[in-house]
């Protein structure tokens, strides 16, 4: 895949338009829609009937079996407002809208369907298991459209398929475990759909250059795995991810070039391992419950131009290092309880068009827009120290098939010395956040993030 650049796949990940986004009225009809495709174990393209004449004649059987795909396709929509599909008639699959064909990759004699790119067509409908008929498919783009239903299984039959791009629809169920199992995949995008349940550690372990899981409901832990990847993009933001960020992270140093975690319900301290993507250019771990302070460490992240850890329960300093960052274009750390910020932080906002945002902390008077001296004190004034390091509560959840909150809180019944402690802190903290539109705060996340991820 072609080197991916930051400004559109940073405008595409997290800047796409939500205007086709679930209404709870189309969540509960999608939830009803799935629920009848399962209903007395039936799939729902046990019902398709496709009409082939027996006459037609098409040109080698590879076509043959892309007009049966492509035909099941068609009748298994509901809508098609703009008639994408008016012209999927005849023998000729190759001049189909939306169809392109190139000489097989086994028999270059033979035409074969390389892509079929259905890009914002608006159809309607669900998937059916015809669709892993397309064996020499290596591009398939079913992206802003209303699909619903579940990923059929036997996707996993497209040997060919490089780049799965089904984003902004409405699939729902369970992480689609049968795209694993696709031998050339190289580019993932599944976001802004209703995928939930946790994200597979066997996704970070295969070859991806691209992966985009964000605006699902995704769940549990972040898998360990994740410091295996290859990728060179991994968002997963706007999930319900919680527990930790895994210190496995910093073993993605070679590849991994934007780390954009936002707005889930991470817990526990960022780790400093994460300072080792000496290639990663945004970093934005923005909308979460971090605590701790801001690693000195992060100044090893030389190539980053967005940084961004607000809205999270960081205290302490601002690092000047981490603010001389040669390439740094934004810097957020606002809405946190930090302290204190170098001056050369200062100094970094409105210098040669770069941007600094430190409002709402516990700065005092030295910044304008800060917090309250009542806001703050319940959090400054137990700091969480995250020298004293325990595992991941994220590695052994991942390892028992507990969800990583769970297991956390689990673990803290064990830590009798310090919950009692904590737990008056959270209550305390949970006010302040409420008055200052933090992301939602629990006393169970705030024991999570002292005691199940990275200090005692």
């Amino acid at each position: 895949m072609d080197t991916l650049h930051l400004p559109t796949l940073l405008a595409a990940a997290l800047l796409f338009s939500s205007s086709l986004a679930l209404t709870f009225d189309e969540e509960a009809t999608t939830a009803r829609r799935q629920e009848l495709s399962f209903e007395h174990n039936h799939h729902p393209t046990d019902h398709v009937h496709i009409d082939i004449d027996i006459d037609i004649k098409i040109q080698n059987p590879r076509l043959l079996t892309a007009h049966k795909a492509l035909h099941a396709l068609k009748d298994a929509l509901y809508s098609d407002p703009n008639n994408f599909t008016g012209d999927w008639v005849g023998p000729d699959v190759c001049a189909y809208n939306g169809v392109f064909c190139v000489p097989s990759l086994h028999n270059a004699s033979e035409s074969a369907v390389a892509t079929l790119d259905m890009n914002a067509a608006d159809v309607a409908g669900y998937l059916p298991k015809e669709i892993g008929l397309l064996k020499d498919l290596a591009v398939l783009h079913l992206n802003s459209n209303r699909f619903c239903g579940v990923i059929p299984e036997e996707i996993r039959d497209m040997a060919e398929l490089y780049e799965f791009d089904a984003s902004n629809n409405r699939f729902v169920g369970p992480f689609p475990a049968a795209l694993l199992d696709v031998p050339k995949l190289s580019y993932l995008d599944i976001r802004f759909n209703d995928f939930d349940g946790p994200i597979p550690p066997e996704l970070f372990q295969r070859p991806y250059d691209a992966i985009f899981l964000n605006n699902n409901r995704f769940t549990s832990g972040i898998p360990e795995t994740i410091g295996k990847s290859k990728a060179t993009v991994i968002v997963l933001a706007n999930n319900e991810l919680g527990g930790c960020i895994p210190r496995s992270i910093g073993e993605a140093l070679e590849t991994l070039e934007q780390f954009v975690f936002t707005n889930n319900s991470l817990t526990g301290c960022l780790p400093v391992e994460a300072a080792h993507l000496m290639n990663a250019a945004v970093f934005d771990v923005s909308g979460n419950a971090l605590t701790g302070s801001i690693p000195p460490a992060l100044a090893g992240l030389y190539k980053v131009e967005q940084l961004d850890l607000s809205s999270n329960m960081f205290t302490g300093d601002v690092p000047g290092d981490v603010c001389q960052l040669p390439g740094l274009a934004n810097l957020s750390v606002s809405y946190n309880f930090l302290t204190r910020e170098a001056a050369e932080c200062g100094a970094l906002d409105g210098n040669m068009g770069r941007s600094f945002h430190d409002e709402a902390n516990c700065m005092g008077q030295s910044r304008p827009m800060q917090r309250t001296a009542d806001e703050c004190q319940p959090v400054v004034s137990n700091p969480v120290d995250c020298t004293k390091v325990e595992p991941s509560s994220a590695t052994a959840a991942a390892a028992s098939g507990i969800p990583a909150t769970t297991y956390a809180v689990s673990a803290t019944a064990n830590s009798i010395s310090s919950t009692a402690d904590f737990l008056s802190t959270a209550a305390n903290s949970i006010t302040a956040a409420a008055a200052t539109s933090l992301p939602s705060a629990t006393a169970d996340s705030i024991t999570v993030a002292t005691t199940g991820c990275c200090a005692t």
